[in-house]
């Protein structure tokens, strides 16, 4: 059974991927690094929906510490989300390979690939590129066919939903967008 370790960025979406990956004989492990979400309040209820996640699932999560300063050294400020965000992805998809090279993983993945607001192509170039750096094969499917229908569980097993992505950046943006609204 060949083994994969799966990026985790939240309960929801590791919903579909955990449940494809499985039926497709997978031996999947989750890691969960996210320096990049804000503040540590929604670190922790991130994390603690996963932990609620997995114990209905079977299977190993590997937790990382809050560790924002990961993300400020490596994320500036100025950039764009068309610029960020890929900065980001690569910070964590990196971490994952490095992981799984150190610790004899066959594959490893993201769930990022199941958001629809996440640029697909761009995620496959940096999960291939890496895969060539760190000598482990990227797993990459489109998991959006599985959204849907994943955020609808969770909501039914009562798993925290998130309002955005998890950066300062994305959650000021957020607050903009609906004061702008509100105006």
């Amino acid at each position: 059974m060949a083994k994969l370790l799966l990026h985790i960025c939240c309960a929801p979406c590791t919903i579909y991927p955990l449940s494809f990956l499985k039926e497709k004989g997978f031996e999947v492990t989750g890691f969960f690094y996210n320096p990049n979400i804000h503040p540590e309040e929604e670190f922790v209820r991130r994390r603690d929906a996963l932990y609620e996640f997995f114990r209905r699932e079977v299977g190993e999560v590997i937790y990382f510490d809050y560790l924002p300063e990961d993300f400020f050294i490596r994320i500036e400020p100025e950039l764009s989300p068309a610029e960020r965000c890929p900065q980001c992805w690569r910070l964590r998809l990196e971490k994952t390979a490095l992981y799984a090279q150190e610790h004899n993983f066959d594959y490893f993945s993201t769930t990022l690939l199941v958001s629809p607001y996440q640029d697909q192509a761009k995620l496959r170039t940096l999960g291939e590129e890496l895969s060539q750096k760190y000598k482990v094969k990227f797993f990459f499917e489109d998991f959006r066919t599985g959204f849907r229908e994943a955020h609808r569980k969770a909501n039914e097993w009562g798993l925290y939903l998130q309002k955005y992505c998890g950066c300062v950046y994305s959650k000021l943006e957020r607050e903009e967008a609906i004061s702008q609204k509100k105006r």
